[in-house]
């Protein structure tokens, strides 16, 4: 009798969760504000992606701000805070995944018609965030070249709940022997046609052909 009621508790959970997300989306749309959810494992390279994203578009004058979830400190919001932008972590103490009020409560007080673009980190975790729904118009599925070509195939739902898929860490696909093909092939058997974009942080690369991405899809949602 236990499993049942648990089920039970999860989906009315999952439900209110995904109204308040819904909501969300409807008011970040009408204010003309992309929200971009990164999700991956830990150490994919999301905080390198997002601070070098941040700093390019803050050097442009591009209003942006971002939100940052991990189980404990503020590390990584202290990094992108160095872009200028207002930044806030938000700890979840255990809990393997952002929920759309967390994200609410966190940018309550920010004038967010005032941003074209919020960033949403996501707890590093291939399992849990896929269920959730932060309101967010893109999700974005990073996969590193450290971990290996398989992981779309042994984590599906992350990769075919997410719009685009970015490849990160190319500077090192080389030393990590890095099967660049088997990489896409894995990635479209789970999603197939999904855009892909392969970057370095780092070095720079694909970060051009990123912002581009970025701001063709909010040029297309201020269009709607």
């Amino acid at each position: 009798m236990i499993e049942p009621r648990i089920l039970e508790v999860r989906t009315k959970i999952l439900k209110k969760n995904d109204e308040l997300a819904r909501a969300m989306r409807e008011e970040f749309q009408r204010l003309g504000v992309l929200v971009v959810n990164f999700v991956s494992s830990p150490g994919t390279g999301k905080t390198a992606l997002l601070q070098e994203t941040m700093r390019r578009l803050v050097e442009a004058k591009i209003s942006v701000a971002a939100v940052v979830g991990d189980l404990e400190t503020d590390n990584d919001a202290k990094r992108l805070a160095q872009s200028g932008a207002p930044v806030r972590q938000i700890m979840t103490h255990g809990m393997c995944h952002l929920e759309a009020d967390m994200v609410q409560q966190h940018i309550a007080d920010w004038n967010v018609g005032e941003l074209e673009f919020l960033f949403i980190e996501n707890v590093g975790n291939l399992v849990c965030p896929s269920s959730w729904d932060l309101g967010e118009s893109i999700r974005v599925a990073l996969l590193s070249v450290t971990e290996g070509e398989d992981k779309p195939l042994k984590y599906p739902n992350l990769f075919n709940t997410s719009d685009i898929a970015v490849i990160t860490k190319m500077d090192l696909a080389d030393v990590c022997e890095f099967d660049r093909q088997t990489a896409l092939d894995n990635l479209f058997a789970v999603r197939p046609g999904i855009h892909v974009i392969e970057t370095s942080a780092k070095k720079g690369t694909g970060i051009t052909e990123w912002i581009d991405y970025l701001q063709q899809m909010r040029a297309r949602l201020i269009s709607e």
